[in-house]
């Protein structure tokens, strides 16, 4: 398998899946329907044209437009000097990123997989994170990390290497999973004063199109979490990609006369902890479900909190949902067996439901 018939995959493939979108406090009338790609995209825009100070750089993000075309038109706008083509070395981009951060800049660097951060690992935790607790500085730099199965790229080019950064100190970490939330959280992100490492879905890019705002409207704090979905009977908690099946799950459940609600935490560091709370002692079951591994996954962490801080308002086991312990696999059938779908959330759902 080749890298271009990877991103052509990606580009062809389509998850014909509805979603809601909070968009609190928006004006209708300036929304627009996007797509989750356009919606990156649209943010990427609007803040270079905003602040002067934004530059976007990765391998191929200029005149190619980036591996799944996310800057494209951004060269012919902003030009070579704010849309920068750099060798093929994450280390080096995120070097280069945090020095221009040290000198007012605030870069966004495109990793053309999230799996390849790990190469540029040094520089984000030990360096990067670590900055303004040693001497002050703020780092406002953004890495973008497209993450997620859904496109057959295997073991190299799916894994969701979220927990890594959660983990260290100094980070903040983001995981939208609708148009209306890629655009928002991007914005806050780009900016913070803080290093922010912001996980994007390569299978949501084209598959799903949803309102979103235009201008100020539609910025969307870090750290809020949103109720996708209200509920009664058990809760869901979950992030990115598996929102949309999380929700397909609710929405069958509702047909039994379940009333499921489905919390999108939308940060992962900082965590709304007062949200997940809220919503385990109003209905007292939760099911975890995340992409990523199972072991020490954000899901731990999320249960150990719950179990800490609401076990008295528990009336079944917390249960998680998540990838097993090994590599992505390239075959279709394996990569579908290994990954939390609608079909392993319902009945995941219904056994908690029927604890």
């Amino acid at each position: 398998m080749t890298w271009d018939s990877i991103i052509q995959r990606e580009i062809k493939t389509e998850i014909p899946h509805s979603v809601r979108n909070d968009n609190k406090g928006r004006n209708d009338n300036a929304a627009r329907e996007l797509t989750y790609l356009e919606a990156i995209r649209d943010a990427l825009q609007y803040e270079m044209r905003r602040d002067p100070r934004v530059l976007v750089m990765g391998e191929d993000v200029g005149v190619f437009g980036g591996a799944f075309k996310v800057t494209q038109g951004l060269f012919d706008e902003f030009g070579a000097e704010r849309v920068i083509d750099t060798p093929m070395s994450e280390l080096c981009m995120v070097g280069a990123a945090t020095g221009m951060a040290f000198m007012g800049m605030r870069p966004v660097v495109e990793m053309q997989f999230a799996d390849f951060i790990s190469t540029g690992f040094d520089s984000i935790v030990q360096f990067a994170a670590t900055n303004h607790y040693r001497w002050g500085a703020p780092v406002p730099w953004v890495i973008r990390a497209p993450g997620g199965g859904g496109i057959r790229g295997g073991p190299f080019h799916s894994q969701n290497p979220e927990a890594w950064f959660v983990h260290s100190p100094g980070l903040k970490v983001v995981a939208p999973a609708t148009p209306a939330d890629a655009r928002g959280l991007l914005l806050s992100a780009i900016r913070d004063s803080n290093p922010v490492i912001y996980f994007e879905y390569k299978s949501l890019y084209r598959s799903l199109r949803g309102s979103v705002p235009e201008g100020e409207d539609g910025v969307v704090p870090i750290g809020n979490a949103n109720i996708a979905r209200a509920g009664d009977d058990m809760s869901i908690i979950t992030y990115g990609a598996p929102l949309h099946d999380a929700l397909r799950a609710a929405e069958s459940l509702a047909q039994e006369n379940y009333s499921v609600e489905v919390l999108d935490l939308r940060s992962l560091k900082p965590m709304d902890t007062n949200a997940i709370l809220a919503t385990t002692r109003k209905t007292a079951k939760v099911l975890i479900v995340h992409e990523a591994n199972l072991t020490c996954g954000v899901g731990a962490e999320i249960a150990a909190l719950i179990s800490q801080h609401t076990f008295e308002s528990l009336d079944a086991p917390i249960t998680r949902l998540a990838a097993p312990d090994i590599p992505p696999p390239y075959a279709p059938i394996l990569e579908d067996a290994s990954r939390p779908t609608y079909d392993k959330i319902l009945d995941a759902a219904k056994k908690l439901l029927a604890y």
